[in-house]
């Protein structure tokens, strides 16, 4: 038989923490970010909307230690599939090259009519970055 190793507590810091969600939490040494919404969405394209997602997720990351280069993962919902290619020219531009993560765009109804996009990542800050 394996003699089980004493585990080490892990230690969760929540980012934004209130009385539904945390916008993150920093769990085992890992970012996992809430899905992220626009900000300001009304009248706003996919496009637009994706960039300020992206921004607010740089945000949280930083305030995790994180960048955009420790994504590992990105889950991304769309309200109108037919805007995959207007969220993806934002996303083109906006991932890390030779880093960009594992990443899933599903077609979903969002909380509210006024968002187009919703965007959730993981992240491993503090490893090597090898391009694949």
């Amino acid at each position: 038989m394996f003699a089980r190793k004493p585990k080490e507590p892990i230690v969760i810091t929540r980012i934004q923490c209130g009385p539904r969600m945390s916008q993150a939490v920093v769990a085992n040494g890992f970012v996992f970010t809430a899905g992220q919404v626009a900000a300001a969405p009304d009248n706003a394209s996919t496009a637009e909307q994706t960039r300020q997602i992206l921004g607010q997720i740089e945000d949280l990351l930083a305030a995790a230690g994180a960048t955009k280069h420790d994504i590992v993962s990105a889950t991304i919902w769309l309200a109108d599939i037919a805007d995959f290619a207007q969220m993806n020219s934002v996303w083109d531009a906006w991932v890390a090259q030779g880093a960009t993560p594992a990443r899933a765009t599903v077609e979903a109804r969002l909380a509210s009519p006024q968002y187009r996009v919703e965007i959730a990542v993981i992240a491993c800050p503090d490893t090597e970055n090898s391009p694949g």
